[in-house]
């Protein structure tokens, strides 16, 4: 079988038959493709909660904030929602660092935050963080010093 004489010589042919090996890998490369995307649908679980470490600041940063109310702030001054965007394209530090933290009051609805991400978009501003409480109580934070808190970057 795996092994021939090899016609007019004489001894045993010493080279190995592949055929058996490759069938196995087809087999193999089969089962993987038809098992891979059952495999990346994922499984649920609860990730565990972390607390974020404080960030050192050399310079102030530029900080949207959004009270309970669902007002929205440039640092300290009021803005109204659908001038946002035209505010922050016009906001000098904004397009120079090309990036604000957001600190929104944790009652208000997920929308007004997502208005407010979609504005700084919108604007120019690819980088967007969100700053959270680094102790993890529900304590009021003064946004003017929100550069201690902690900060969870995105795009």
């Amino acid at each position: 079988m795996g092994m021939s004489t090899g016609g007019g010589r004489k001894g045993a042919m010493s080279e190995i038959n592949v055929t058996p090996l490759v069938d196995v890998m087809l087999v193999l490369l089969i089962i993987f493709m038809v098992t891979a995307p059952l495999i990346q649908q994922g499984v649920k679980v609860q990730l565990p909660s972390a607390k974020a470490a404080p960030i050192e600041a050399k310079e102030k940063k530029l900080v949207l904030a959004i009270d309970a109310a669902g007002r929205v702030f440039i640092g300290d001054v009021q803005v109204p929602l659908d001038e946002l965007e035209v505010k922050l394209k016009t906001n000098a530090k904004a397009q120079a660092d090309n990036e604000v933290f957001l600190h929104a009051d944790r009652d208000i609805k997920y929308g007004v935050v997502v208005e407010v991400m979609a504005a700084a978009q919108r604007a120019g501003i690819e980088n967007v963080g969100m700053i959270t409480d680094p102790s993890g109580q529900a304590g009021v934070v003064d946004a003017s010093k929100a550069q201690g808190g902690g900060v969870a970057g995105g795009r």
